[in-house]
């Protein structure tokens, strides 16, 4: 049985393709357009479908658009539509923007909602010229069952359907799904029972929006530029935010509105300097997020019965909030799904799906690695190389070489194998360079085009995590921070961040071979077993997915070294 996932509503729109169970390949549609996010979470950008994304799929899986069995959409617009549900029309003003708005939560709405009633029809007829082949032989009707799941209950089936325990607890918060903008819940027997939800205009990820926008970012975007820059502020603005944002006990909380002009000034223009006051206000912002997750967790906690905590949505990317949760939460282990924005509800929804057509099986897979995107053989590679005209060759030992590079202070862009899924570079689309010099991590911000204080992560050997980082664990998937040892600081600068941690990710050699084996290489010529690792792009790009976005990105910039499948290109 073959089941297909598609997250395409708002942001980040990816498909997941899932066969009795276990996980085929999933893949964010910007990969291959190279448009930063899909598409800008705009009402009238609902109509696009990720169908390079699908197409990728489809073609790991071996089969076209007709042998899939179930479509599962992550958005559900019937519990929106009420009484509209059954009518053929719906109404659209003129100029939605400017028309006052009574039946609908936005003017936008009908014009959003028809979009996604009508995506069947979209997918089954409105493919690329080029793509059309694989999409071919289908009606909006069928073959497949197309499903409608409510976005927040994609964003839950996405961690406790992938997470490594038999029962958990669930927390998943973002902006906004349909209705809900937090929800939990636990999930034991192979059931899943939601215990509760927080319901719009109460909305953590909306409020962090918001600061975005009024700190000069882009939303739905740079959240997590906003959470870099609070490690250089304190929380003079706390009690601000904390009248703003309230928890209300029992798992439930209300946001204020706020005129943040009024509260601190005029918003920062982009590109304009970072002063103390902003990082200040960010810095706050943090310190109250933290205080009412952690409450919501205490509550969860007691509620669920429970000693593991699955979490998704896209307020779980704040890796700074989730290791408060590890530390000071009631939770013993906690495992936040790696893909945990919109892009994860295409894997939630596809794996909800399958669960239930499945019925109460023992389940057959779980995310131990985030490898689930396309790779290119070595003859291709080649043929690019040598299409582009650029001189290369191919090393005896790869991981010997470009750790003898990296020992020499090199900055290597590293392209190996199966493309993650989620926004981190996990060791296959990366940019890697060594952390013995402080000024490594100016050099790379300066290579990316990326603010000054933006920090890099750390890549360390899962077995030497603990010799390296205060409490180390295994931590794959860079959604936690933790302190870096003092006794290790020195050795490893350009990694430790400002508050003293660093955000880490740990390899093991089942994981991804050819990662290791470079670490360990690197170890034994520097007697330091971690890497600094950030994504393969730069500023505004989408971390690269072919050899054509790799060789582009490393020609466009003043990385020194292409270590592309087996073969190493250097610049003079």
């Amino acid at each position: 049985m073959h089941t297909l996932g598609i997250n395409a509503a708002y942001h980040d729109c990816s498909a997941c393709l899932v066969r009795d169970g276990v996980v085929i390949a999933a893949a964010e549609e910007e990969r291959f357009t190279r448009i930063k996010h899909g598409k800008r979470p705009v009402p009238f950008s609902t109509w696009q479908l990720p169908f390079h994304a699908i197409d990728y799929c489809l073609r790991e899986g071996g089969i076209m658009l007709a042998d899939v069995d179930h479509v599962a959409y992550s958005y559900d617009p019937y519990l929106l539509l009420g009484d509209h549900a059954g009518r053929a029309t719906i109404t659209l003003p003129l100029e939605p923007s400017a028309h006052p708005h009574e039946e609908w939560l936005s003017p936008w709405d009908p014009l959003f909602l028809s979009s996604i009633v009508n995506a069947p029809r979209q997918l089954a007829a409105g493919a690329p010229h080029h793509l059309k082949k694989r999409f071919a032989g289908v009606r909006h009707d069928g073959p497949f069952r197309w499903h409608f799941i409510e976005h927040h209950l994609a964003h839950e089936a996405s961690a406790f359907l992938a997470a490594p325990f038999e029962e958990c607890a669930v927390l998943t918060m973002d902006g906004r799904g349909e209705q809900a903008t937090t929800s939990y819940g636990v999930y034991r027997d192979r059931r899943y029972r939601r215990l509760g939800q927080v319901n719009l205009p109460h909305s953590l990820g909306l409020l962090y929006e918001s600061l975005t926008t009024h700190l000069g970012f882009l939303h739905s975007s740079d959240e997590y530029k906003v959470m870099a820059l609070a490690s250089f502020g304190k929380p003079l603005f706390a009690e601000a935010f904390r009248d703003i944002l309230r928890y209300r006990g029992e798992g439930q909380y209300e946001v204020r509105s706020a005129d943040w002009h009024a509260l601190f000034g005029p918003p920062r223009e982009r590109g304009a300097p970072f002063t103390d006051h902003h990082m200040n206000i960010a810095s706050s912002l943090q310190v109250v997020l933290e205080e009412t997750v952690l409450e919501m967790t205490r509550w969860l906690h007691a509620q669920a019965g429970t000693d593991n905590l699955a979490l998704a949505g896209g307020v779980a990317l704040n890796c700074v909030m989730n290791a408060r949760i590890r530390d000071r939460g009631p939770f013993r282990r906690v495992w936040v799904q790696p893909a945990a924005g919109d892009a994860g509800t295409s894997l939630g929804a596809a794996l909800w799906v399958d669960s239930l057509e499945r019925g109460a099986q023992a389940r057959r897979w779980t995310m131990d690695h985030a490898f689930l995107g396309p790779a290119h053989d070595d003859q291709e590679i080649e043929a690019f190389l040598k299409q582009a005209r650029l001189s290369y060759r191919r090393p005896a030992n790869l991981a010997e070489e470009v750790a003898e590079l990296l020992a020499r202070n090199r900055v290597i862009g590293w392209f190996q194998g199966r493309m993650e899924f989620g926004p981190r570079a996990l060791g296959a689309r990366s940019i890697l360079a060594s952390p013995l010099d402080a000024g490594m991590q100016q050099r790379l911000n300066g290579i990316k085009d990326r603010e000054d204080f933006r920090p890099v992560a750390p890549v360390v050997l899962e077995e030497e995590a603990a010799e390296w980082f205060v409490n180390g664990s295994v931590s794959p998937f860079m959604v936690f921070v933790y302190d870096v040892r003092p006794d290790r600081a020195q050795r490893i600068p350009a990694v430790r961040h400002v508050d003293g941690t660093a955000r880490i990710q740990t390899i093991n050699r089942g994981q991804n071979p050819a990662y290791y084996d470079l670490l360990q290489a690197f170890r034994r010529r520097t007697g330091v077993p971690v890497l600094i690792n950030t994504s393969f792009n730069t500023r505004g790009e989408p971390v690269v997915c072919s050899p054509r976005d790799a060789v582009e990105s490393f020609c466009s910039t003043p990385l020194d070294t292409l270590a592309i499948g087996p073969f190493i290109v250097e610049k003079p």
